[in-house]
């Protein structure tokens, strides 16, 4: 098992990404919609029983979706389909991973948790130095987020089981090849065992 004998809940954020409506019936079938959202509430109530930071990270646009440019093709789908608008039900968080009242809730209009938003200085303000990651999709938010915070010095723990992507063969290469040379990579029972009070 990875090394986690660093995490201070007191310094660390847990990002919960995308597990937004719109996100898990779209882009995944029923089977892995239910798979990616099974283990995020225990997830969430193992950080917040650790005095862990828990923020929750949604993409959200206008309507008519200004903020995306014709010449970003992943968007532009979002856009010509009418889908993630602040406010709509699709753009909503899936109840098992909804934010209590006081968690901050990052919204953002690219890929990487940070570009464009007050993720760095909401982690700054708070004296964060380790992220966990758990997120939709593999391929996406949760690599663009780990490339982003690598390049800003935090330590990276990805939640394995937390993670999904509807290409099963690029989920595993990222998780297996990819994540473990910025991240440890771990699954949500191994984190639970690794914080202080909670094993």
């Amino acid at each position: 098992m990875p090394e986690l004998s660093h995490i201070d809940p007191r310094n660390t954020a847990l990002l919960v990404m995308d597990y937004q409506v719109d996100v898990l019936t779209k882009f995944m079938t029923a089977a892995q919609s239910a798979e990616a959202i099974a283990r995020v509430p225990d997830l969430i109530a193992t950080a917040r029983d650790a005095g862990m930071m828990v923020i929750h990270v949604v993409v959200a646009f206008r309507p008519g979706h200004p903020e995306v440019s014709p010449r970003n093709p992943v968007f532009s789908v979002l856009k010509a389909n009418g889908m993630l608008v602040a406010g709509t039900k699709g753009a909503a968080i899936h109840p098992a991973a909804a934010a209590r009242e006081g968690e901050p809730i990052v919204v953002r209009q690219r890929i990487s948790s940070f570009v464009g938003t007050d993720l760095e200085t909401l982690l700054r303000a708070n004296g964060i130095d380790t992220l966990v990651l758990a997120g939709v999709q593999t391929g996406g938010v949760v690599l663009s987020t780990v490339r982003h915070a690598g390049d800003l010095d935090y330590r990276l723990v990805v939640i394995r089981d937390c993670c999904a992507d509807p290409d099963a063969q690029l989920h595993s290469m990222l998780l297996d090849i990819v994540f473990p040379k910025q991240a440890a990579v771990v699954t949500t029972a191994e984190l639970a065992g690794a914080l202080p009070g909670i094993s």
